[in-house]
């Protein structure tokens, strides 16, 4: 009778899904979020591949092809298929390369806000009530200025460029993880295994960064997906505005700060970047949200 029922645990562990599999299979029931998971594939795609692929230099300017339509509307050419801007640049060239821009500033953006805001969340948690407070109350300050209006500002206090503006961006997103890993060490902390960490002497760096953070990953992962598309927005906001990736560089808001004032007669030079951050954004959202039920249990279908 033992032997047939660790014959059964046995089977039961065998047919167990790995951890990959599980997230794989909670994260395919969104189809919106597939569908953004696909999308995001091949932006990434298109970025890594963006100066092979671009039929021409995104910088370079065919003066007598201004403001040439898109290849299915009269006057297009085959050689410019989007179209040109109003200089004679190739829009398909500038898009494809502005990828690189928008998938650069993202990784940078997350990257530095995210092991700032992980670092300062760890020691708020572990930290004694007066410094918790203070750190707290820092970020309170930061989160009670609108994100783009306090980006700006520090653009215009570093000086407008693509740097900075990743630097701007990384510092209003800091104080999500912040707050958001703080409240997941504070909801681990009374839980056995830590109790048993402290108990066996872990020291507290290997607490805090060996025992506690890994069960912390879950919902800063979401918010690391979800900062993407944010940094996205917001650099292509404060491009927009001129205080961000400055001309000629082909990034998606320059761009369509670069054609406001041909919006009426060109619409393709408008259309066309805003079209590129629009589903970008949405699709890295849509993932966002999968990556949330896949990731949560309390949300996990089942």
């Amino acid at each position: 009778m033992d032997h047939a029922l660790s014959k059964e645990v046995e089977t039961q562990v065998e047919k167990r899904p790995g951890r990959l599999a599980e997230f794989w299979f909670y994260f395919r029931e969104n189809r919106g979020a597939v569908f953004g998971f696909y999308v995001f594939v091949v932006f990434v795609i298109i970025a890594a591949t963006a100066p092979w692929i671009a039929p021409h230099d995104p910088t370079q300017q065919f003066r007598e092809f201004t403001l040439l339509p898109p290849v299915w509307q009269e006057g297009g050419s085959w050689t410019f298929p989007l179209g040109t801007d109003p200089l004679g640049r190739d829009m398909l060239s500038r898009l494809l390369n502005g990828a690189r821009y928008s998938f650069f500033v993202g990784i940078v953006v997350v990257v530095v806000a995210a092991s700032g805001g992980i670092l300062l969340g760890l020691l708020a948690g572990f930290s004694p009530k007066w410094l918790d407070a203070l750190i707290m109350r820092l970020m309170d300050i930061i989160l009670a200025f609108p994100s783009l209006l306090l980006a700006l500002v520090l653009v215009a206090i570093l000086g407008p460029s693509l740097t900075n503006a990743m630097i701007a961006i990384a510092i209003v997103l800091q104080p999500h993880y912040v707050r958001l890993t703080r409240a997941s060490v504070i909801g681990e902390m009374g839980k056995d295994y830590v109790t048993s960490a402290r108990v066996a002497g872990a020291g507290l760096w290997r607490l805090m960064f060996v025992t506690v953070l890994p069960n912390c990953l879950a919902p800063i992962i979401v918010q690391a997906a979800l900062s993407f598309s944010t940094a996205i927005l917001d650099a292509a906001a404060l491009g927009f505005l001129g205080m961000g990736a400055q001309p000629p560089t082909p990034e998606w808001g320059t761009m369509l700060a670069e054609a406001r004032e041909f919006i009426l007669r060109a619409w393709w030079v408008v259309t066309l970047p805003g079209l590129a951050i629009l589903i970008t954004v949405l699709a890295i959202n849509l993932m966002g949200d999968g990556l949330r039920d896949a990731l949560d249990p309390k949300l996990k279908r089942s």
